[in-house]
């Protein structure tokens, strides 16, 4: 199977004007056969009468004499057979190979017959003639050398040329139509992207560049469904998680219109609010990081650092969260100095571990190792909380989403600080993935390479 478009075109194109050529050539022949056996014919057989007409009115010498110095005798060549098959040649050949005489042609020509020849195919070139004699009865074969007549053959030639170039045009014609029809289904699924709709089926079986191409087209397009459909629940969801807020907000405002409230609803009234408008200035953060972060606007700061004191300074800075609920660490921290970026990193293990907090039990116990081998280092985050469903395992690191649903009264965020986290950690060309089950906590594994990422 040819692959190349290119090939495919110029072989395609070559096999047209061939076949168009061969077709022609016999159709063109089919159609001359009996005007070309005609033309060769009909002069054969009036110059062979008129040699007849000479042996029956002259002696053989006489005729003999005559006959040789014809005219004639520069296109035809005459052998006169006697029954013994020997023969007299008259004319000269000029390079041109006789046909071959049978004696069983020369007997039917001896008996009256007229015999005809096709050595070609195409015309007849030889004829034989009876012949009398005052010697006795002879058989004459006479066979052209000389072209036919220039006219005709220039008459023939216009004529199959323009057979090859109807038979040629309409191969290409159609050779075109199949080259041409995945490109219009290419062109027409764009024009229903272009319209908002990504469910267009191609059904290009070709294997070369236009079936790669289709090919292609068809994962573009699975992939613009799914962004579309990304969209539709980033829209939704920011809608939501506006909503709501924005809804407290605005009550308590008004509530606090209310001439006579007290100091103490007053007072809790403006908690409220601010607590409301802090949580969408934090969303608010979040998505602006998380944008830059998949745009790559916000360069990356390479240091060299002790990942283990990261750590455990922001297990530190945390306090305040844990402590409270006298929630305790367990710490297995191998010294490990690390190539990355401080802050980002900062910024991964302060959600990690304050959604370990946020999920486990009151006096519960966080546990948090450092393992390195030559090329990587492994961070791993254990808490006994509520775990996260199997289902759920594959999506909690999209934006907005949000495990514990059943628990959104207790638990709550905005659903973007792992989105965060898997895209810090993907730039940082690492890996990182959750192990759970409900109700027996979760486990976070952060893989993160010991030297420099490569910048493309």
């Amino acid at each position: 199977m040819i692959r190349s478009l290119y090939t495919r075109v110029v072989l395609i194109f070559l096999v047209a004007v061939i076949g168009g050529t061969i077709i022609s050539f016999f159709l063109a022949t089919w159609i001359f056969k009996d005007k070309l056996n005609e033309n060769m014919q009909l002069p054969l057989l009036y110059f062979g009468q008129d040699i007849a007409r000479i042996y029956e009115r002259f002696p053989a010498g006489e005729a003999d004499t005559y006959v040789s110095n014809m005219n004639q005798l520069k296109s035809y060549h005459i052998r006169i057979y006697d029954t013994t098959g020997q023969f007299k040649s008259y004319g000269a050949l000029h390079g041109h190979n006789l046909a071959t005489v049978t004696m069983k042609q020369v007997e039917k020509a001896m008996n009256g017959e007229v015999v005809q020849t096709n050595p070609t195919g195409v015309s007849t070139t030889l004829l034989g003639l009876p012949l009398t004699t005052d010697t006795g009865p002879k058989a004459m074969f006479i066979e052209r050398i000389a072209p036919p007549s220039t006219s005709f053959v220039i008459k023939w030639i216009l004529n199959f040329s323009t057979y090859s170039l109807l038979a040629g045009s309409l191969l290409i014609l159609v050779a075109a139509m199949f080259l041409i029809k995945p490109i219009k289904q290419l062109t027409n699924a764009t024009r229903q992207i272009a319209g908002g709709n990504f469910n267009v089926k191609l059904n290009i079986k070709q294997k070369g560049e236009l079936g790669i191409l289709a090919r292609s087209f068809e994962d573009m397009m699975h992939d613009l469904q799914q962004l579309e459909q990304m969209r539709r629940e980033f829209v939704a969801n920011v809608s939501h998680e506006v909503q709501s807020p924005l809804t407290s907000i605005s009550g308590y405002a008004l509530a606090l219109k209310q001439v006579d409230l007290p100091f103490d609803e007053r007072s809790r009234y403006l908690d409220i609010i601010i607590a409301e408008a802090n949580r969408m200035s934090k969303m608010s953060n979040s998505l602006l990081l998380l944008s830059l972060l998949e745009s790559q606007s916000q360069q990356q700061r390479l240091t060299t650092f002790s990942l283990d004191e990261q750590i455990r300074r922001v297990i530190v800075a945390i306090q305040p969260q844990w402590s409270a609920r006298n929630i305790r660490f367990e710490l297995n921290l191998k010294a490990v100095r690390l190539s990355a970026d401080h802050d980002q990193l900062n910024q991964v293990w302060t959600n990690l571990l304050g959604n370990s907090i946020k999920f486990s039990k009151d006096g519960g116990v966080i546990h948090v190792s450092i393992k390195q081998d030559i090329k990587s280092v492994t961070i791993q985050i254990s808490d006994k909380g509520i775990g996260i469903p199997l289902e759920d395992q594959k999506r909690i690191f999209e934006r907005f989403f949000k495990a514990d649903r059943s628990h959104s009264r207790k638990y709550d965020g905005s659903g973007m600080g792992l989105a965060i986290v898997k895209q810090i950690v993907s730039l940082h060309q690492g890996d990182i993935r959750v192990e759970s089950e409900p109700g027996r906590g979760a486990t976070f594994i952060v893989t993160l390479p010991i030297t420099p990422p490569t910048v493309s």
